[in-house]
Order: structure tokens, then C-alpha cells, then sequence
């Protein structure tokens, strides 16, 4: 180991106690609105004088306070100065200032995974409002409640092709649940409130709210609506929350007559907290469990009817079982092609209920017998009653099949069994000490590549909600910055960021954030020295033409140490707990550098436009 209020509403005093962090905020909105009007009256019995007009900036300061919002991540310029103008008067907001725009978007995403709340980013105009683009993104893919707030140009000189001036409203238009261009401050109390209601609504996402200038800068009286006169002006934003009766009725009568039943659990059984639910129906079916890349959580992996990780990158066992059974009981995924691969040999003896919020997910990708819209918790809530309970005894050859298939699958992996070849580090065993000597409680955030998937299929996750990743965008670099969120959302827990040389050298300028805020991030940083998975696929699908896949490195520990962080080194497999303890008593960030086999492949592996019956479990040469 080497170390290197009405119109006159005033925002609540300095003295008042921050609220407590709320974990989930219910889709149905009702606890909101009580936090909003509990603030709301805050706000209303302050009768501080004001020493200044009341202008639009206030409006926006005020309009997180009362969405019980006390943090945000944001970078300045010229446009949104306005807001930082009166940002002192609002001493309950924290501000984290980034060192990139796209970094701020993604810790706001990490804030909302862990905290279940709305994460606030915020950027100037043009390529502030760019920057941010990437994490809104990979937000709206993920299902992610975020609001990103923007500057724009005055209003006179919108279309005018002015200094910093962008169409941000149309480039975001496409990758949001809604979007705003506010050009009056009147507008905004409004607006606001309308975008954090729609951005933890129904299926969760992204809202973009565009501000010019002087709309920041204009006076205003106007109040903040109540959220019954929010959802009273959105008519065409109503969620189906609750499933319909018959549905439930003919899922349960599916679930009666089959013989080899597996749960599919998604991203949507973590946004509806409906992790009780799902393991008491399985409990009470005898249904084995599998789970998406976002469903990591949503059942610990020691549950015994937990199968695991499914899917292009995922156990070789949990894809032999959908592909033999007879019944997938998906809640809250959408049947994307990292799940299915070609959907023409998905599941082909399965007949399929489908249970998630938003409609339009449903055949969409995937043909199902039984559709279902509905909130994931309500859901499994109402269909327990209607099921019966299951003796184990009559699947007991079912389970002792899956048990054979998981022995085979696991035993031919390398999972906790030391180093990939002798003397040489490998990923999966760096994984896998780090949730060891984490004990499981932590928060992992993964970056995007082989890292992803070590981790996913090594950590041994137990909680909800622990596991943090970009799986529909795929971006690169977003493991620090969302851990910086992750870290600041979820404080009691310890973060590590997992990412590979690649992505980590795409966003490693918050590692300043990092030290400035004494964010207490630990960085797992696997060094192989290459684009992991592009190599990979070099070598499996392009016949070892490795064009651009080596990626020549700094001295990572001269770096962090530039950074004031301190920095630790593993080479080999024996060097490996000690500096994973290292950093965990350092009292603030700190990063490990772990020297990994250059040439180590995460298999199986799905190849595009192949089924889940067609997986490369092995190639030839070093991983033999």
C-alpha cells in the first residue's frame, strides 16, 4: 500500500431548524402538500422587514423552500446573477458550487436516487444550460425527479440571436417531462410549483425551467399556489396510481395455474418504496426474484427467493430462468434491449404480466397478456389478497433446478475468489472486498463500462436505494459528481464511487467540489489502463482490432493529492484490504487506486441483436 406567503411572503428566518430529509415523497403528492403548507405558514408568520423590493430571484429561493428543498448544486454566470444577488438572504439554501455544469445535473441526480426527492440543479445561459444537458438526460432515461433551472437572455433580446443565447427549451424538449420559458416574474411562483409536482408525480423525470433575465430581476407580488390549485391547473396530468380490479383478477388467476413463475422487479419498485410489498408477495407465491440493473435493491440479494442480476451483462442462471419460464411478473421495468436482447426469442414459453405506472411503457417493446397501470406499491398491496398462498413443497423440484443452474453460474465466475490469475488484481474480487469491509451498507455509485457491471454483480447489495447508475444514457463520468449527491443526500451512509480510469477522467474536476465541501466520497478508481468494455467488445466482436481503447493515464495519486485529497494504491491482491481501510479513516473524500489486469472481460455477455439464450460465457486467451 502506497499513500499519496402571500404577495408580501418572506422566506423562514436564520434561526429556523432545517426540516428533516425526507426519504420518499408518495406519487399521490398528499405528503407534499402538507410540507408545503407547513412551510407555507412558516413563511406567512415571518414578519421580518424586508430591506428590498421583492423580485424575481426571491421568488426562486422561495419556491425551494417551500418544496422543502434546502440544497442545490449550481455554477454562476452572467444571466442568473440575479439569483445569486439574493441568495445570502436565504441562509437555509446550500449552495454546491461545481466545477462543471454536467457535474452539478449529475449530483442532483444522486441526490434524488438516494432521498427519493426532487435533486435542483442550476445553470447560466448557452453553454451553462449545455452543460447541464447530459445529466438531464440521463435523468429523464433513469426516471429521475430532478428540476433544472436555467438563465436565459432578456426577454427583448430572446430570437435575436443575442451573446449565450441558446433554444434550451427545444433541445431539452425531447428529454424532459415538461419544460418552461418564464419571461414575467408573475409566472414563476406558478410555474415552480408546477414543475416540482410533475417532476415526482406518476413515473418521475426531469423538468427544465428556463428564466430570462429579467424576469429574475423584475418585482412581483405574486403568490405561491397551494398544491391544490397546482394540480387543480394541470387537468391533463393525472397518474393512475391504482390498477383496475379485473386486471388484478386475471393476474392472480396467471399466477394460479403456473408451474415456473419469475418476478421481474425494475426501477419502479424503488420509486413507489414497494420493497416490502414485493417481498411479501413473493414470499407468499414462492416466486423468485430478479432484478433489472435499477431494480438492484428492490429485495436484498441474501433474501432467499432473490435470483439476482438479469440481463445482457447479468447471471447466466437468472437468464436460463426466464427463458424457461412459463409466467414474468415485470413491475416497474420497461423491457429494454439490455434486458430482452432480440425480443423475437425473449421468453418464448412465458406468458407476461406487466405492472407499471406509465402506460405507454406497456407493449411497448414486449407483447403481454395481462397489462397493468399502476403505482408498484398500491399494486402488490391490492393483488396479495387475491393470491394464494404457495406450500414450497410443490416447487420444490422448480427450486432445486434453479439452485443446480445458480451453483453452475456462480462457481464458473470468479466471485469472490481472489485475484484473476495469480498475483494479478482483479475487479470483481476489488468489488467484492468493498461491500465486504463496507458491510453492505453503503452507497455504491458506478460509473459506466465493466465497472458497471462488476459492480453490479459483486457488491452484494442489501438496502434499497444503495445502489446508484446511469443504465439507460450509459454516461461516462458520472459516478463522482453523483456520488457528491448520493454523499450529501444520504449522509449517514458511507459513499463509494466506483468508476474506471476512463469515466473518471471525464468529470475528476469535482474532485475540488469534493475537497471544498468535505464531501466524504471514497473513489474505488479501476485502473486497467484501457476503455475496459470497448476493448472487450474490440476483442470479442472486432476481431481484436483494439483502435483507441488504450488510454494512457496520469499519476492518479499525484492528482488527488494536487486536489488536497489523499490518495492510496493496490497492485495486488494482498494489498487490497488495507487500503480499502485506509480511506474509510479518512475523514473526508479520499481514493484508492487499484492497478487491475489490463485484459480481464466481464462475461457473460449478450452481443447485440442476440437473445438471452445466445451469452458468451468465455473467449479465448487470457480469461481462460
Amino acid at each position: 500500500m502506497t499513500m499519496t406567503k402571500g404577495p408580501t411572503a418572506q422566506p423562514p428566518g436564520p434561526s429556523e431548524a432545517r426540516p428533516a430529509r425526507r426519504s420518499h415523497v408518495p406519487s399521490d403528492g398528499t405528503a407534499n402538500a402538507r410540507a408545503v403548507e407547513a412551510a407555507r405558514r412558516a413563511m406567512l408568520d415571518d414578519t421580518r422587514p424586508r430591506h428590498r423590493t421583492r423580485i424575481g430571484a426571491d421568488v426562486v429561493c422561495e419556491a425551494l423552500l417551500l418544496q422543502g428543498v434546502d440544497l442545490f448544486f449550481s455554477y454562476p454566470g452572467g444571466v442568473i446573477l440575479p439569483l445569486y444577488d439574493v441568495l445570502g438572504d436565504y441562509p437555509q439554501l446550500r449552495h454546491v458550487l461545481v466545477r462543471h455544469e454536467q457535474g452539478g445535473a449529475h449530483a442532483a441526480d444522486g441526490f434524488a436516487r438516494v432521498t427519493g426527492q426532487v435533486g435542483v440543479c442550476m445553470g447560466t445561459s448557452g453553454p451553462g444550460a449545455t452543460n447541464l444537458v447530459t445529466g438531464i438526460g440521463t435523468a429523464m432515461l433513469d426516471s429521475v425527479p430532478m428540476v433544472a433551472i436555467t438563465g436565459n437572455v432578456p426577454s427583448a433580446l430572446i430570437g435575436k440571436d443575442a451573446f449565450q443565447e441558446i433554444d434550451i427549451n427545444g433541445i431539452t424538449l425531447p428529454m424532459t417531462k415538461h419544460n418552461y420559458l418564464v419571461r414575467d416574474a408573475n409566472d414563476l411562483p406558478r410555474a415552480l410549483a408546477e414543475a416540482f409536482h410533475i417532476a415526482r408525480s406518476g413515473r418521475p423525470g426531469p423538468v427544465h425551467v428556463d428564466i430570462t433575465k429579467d424576469a429574475l430581476q423584475q418585482e412581483t407580488s405574486a403568490p405561491h399556489p397551494t398544491h391544490e390549485e397546482v394540480v387543480a391547473g394541470l387537468p391533463g396530468f393525472r397518474p393512475n396510481l391504482d390498477a383496475n380490479g379485473r386486471q388484478l383478477k386475471l393476474a392472480a388467476a396467471e399466477l394460479a395455474t403456473a408451474k415456473r413463475p419469475v418476478i421481474l422487479a425494475g426501477h419502479g419498485v424503488l420509486h413507489a418504496e414497494a420493497w416490502d410489498e414485493l417481498v411479501a408477495f413473493a414470499e407468499k407465491t414462492q416466486t423468485p426474484v430478479a432484478h433489472t440493473l435499477l431494480g438492484i435493491g428492490a429485495i436484498s440479494e441474501d433474501h432467499p427467493l432473490s435470483y439476482g442480476f438479469m440481463g445482457m451483462h447479468g447471471w447466466k442462471h437468472v437468464n436460463r430462468a426466464i427463458q424457461s419460464a412459463d409466467l414474468l411478473i415485470a413491475i416497474g421495468m420497461r423491457f429494454d434491449d439490455r434486458v430482452t436482447g432480440n425480443v423475437r426469442t425473449y421468453a418464448p414459453y412465458a406468458r407476461i404480466v406487466h405492472v407499471d405506472i406509465d402506460p405507454a411503457e406497456i407493449g411497448k417493446n414486449v407483447a403481454v397478456e395481462v397489462p397493468i397501470v399502476g403505482d408498484a406499491k398500491r399494486v402488490l398491496a391490492a393483488l396479495l389478497p387475491l393470491v394464494e398462498p404457495v406450500d414450497p413443497a410443490t416447487r420444490a423440484d422448480y427450486f432445486a433446478e434453479l439452485a443446480e443452474w445458480r451453483r453452475d453460474s456462480e462457481g464458473s465466475s470468479w466471485h469472490g475468489s481472489g485475484a484473476w490469475r495469480e498475483g494479478v488484481l482483479s475487479a470483481d474480487y476489488v468489488i467484492d472486498r468493498i461491500g465486504e469491509l463496507s458491510a453492505h451498507e453503503a452507497t455504491y455509485v458506478a460509473d459506466v463500462g465493466q465497472n458497471q457491471m462488476w459492480l453490479a454483480r459483486y457488491a452484494g447489495f442489501r438496502h434499497p436505494n444503495t445502489h446508484v447508475s446511469s443504465g439507460g444514457l450509459g454516461t461516462m463520468g458520472f459516478s463522482v459528481p453523483a456520488a457528491m449527491g448520493a454523499a450529501l443526500g444520504r449522509p449517514d451512509r458511507e459513499t463509494w464511487a466506483i468508476t474506471g480510469d476512463g469515466g473518471f477522467q471525464m468529470t475528476s474536476q469535482e474532485l475540488m467540489t469534493l475537497t471544498a465541501d468535505k464531501i466524504p466520497v471514497k473513489i474505488a478508481l479501476l485502473d486497467n489502463k484501457k476503455l475496459g468494455m470497448i476493448r472487450q467488445w474490440q476483442e470479442i466482436i472486432y476481431a481484436g482490432n483494439y483502435h483507441s481503447a488504450h488510454l494512457p493515464g496520469p499519476d492518479f495519486a499525484k492528482l488527488a493529492d494536487a486536489y488536497g485529497i489523499p490518495a492510496f494504491r493496490a497492485r495486488t491482491p494482498a494489498e487490497v484490504d488495507d487500503v480499502i481501510k485506509a480511506a474509510q479513516a479518512v475523514d473526508g473524500p479520499a481514493l484508492v487506486w487499484f492497478e487491475i489486469a489490463e485484459e480481464q472481460n466481464i462475461f457473460p455477455m449478450m452481443p447485440a441483436g442476440k437473445g438471452l439464450s445466445d451469452l458468451i460465457e468465455k473467449w479465448g486467451g487470457a480469461d481462460e
